[in-house]
Order: C-alpha cells, then sequence, then structure tokens
C-alpha cells in the first residue's frame, strides 16, 4: 500500500500531537486499521503564519512558541519546511500579543504551489 500524505494547515499544539505520535510508537506493535499502519503516515506540508514556525523544519516548529504540547517523543528532522500560509480569517484577538505573523502571511496562491 502507499503512505498516507499529510498536509498540516497550522503547526499548533494538536499537530505537535500528531507528528510526534508515529515516532511514540515506532517500534511498539501496532494492529492495521484498513491496511494501513501508523509508519505509513508520511508529512508532505506544512503551512503557519507564526513568525517562530515558518521556514523551520517541522520537526522543530511544532515545539517552538506558544505550542505547549509536551514532548513525548524524540522526533527526527522530517525535511518538510514550514511554509508560509494565507492568514484568511485573520488572527485570533486572544492570541495577536503572544505570536507575530509573518509579513501578514502569503497568498492563497502562492500555498497552493507547494
Amino acid at each position: 500500500m502507499s503512505k498516507i500524505k499529510v498536509a498540516l494547515a497550522g503547526v499548533g499544539n494538536t499537530a505537535s500531537a500528531l507528528v510526534q505520535s508515529p515516532y511514540y510508537y515506532k517500534g511498539k506493535e501496532e494492529a492495521p486499521l484498513g491496511g494501513y499502519k501508523i509508519s505509513d503516515v508520511e508529512y508532505v506540508a506544512a503551512f503557519d503564519v507564526n513568525k517562530n514556525k515558518v521556514g523551520k523544519d517541522l520537526s522543530e516548529a511544532i515545539f517552538a512558541e506558544p505550542n505547549i504540547t509536551p514532548k513525548f517523543a524524540e522526533v527526527e528532522n522530517t525535511g518538510v519546511k514550514v511554509s508560509c500560509g494565507p492568514v484568511l480569517d485573520g488572527v485570533a484577538k486572544h492570541m495577536e500579543h503572544i505570536m507575530k505573523p509573518v509579513r501578514k502571511g502569503c497568498s492563497l496562491e502562492e500555498a497552493v504551489e507547494i
């Protein structure tokens, strides 16, 4: 079977847990689901608007502030560089003082090219 290719729209706390999970379960017995195993998940792209995350490898960006998900697995370099995502609906008011968006985000066309 082929890999399950995943592109992340936002590299926040949920993404951090999701990316760490295959490494956490690596080497442990896993029952296939629909013929797939956790090791079949492959991250191919990631987008964010946070200046602390854009341009970093996904393995590093998942631990960048303001993320607070605990580190529970050693994540290898993924080779996936976090790209700038479009700020279509703005940044939540409660996050404005915590993170600074990268040049107001990128265009949707730029994101589609990735």
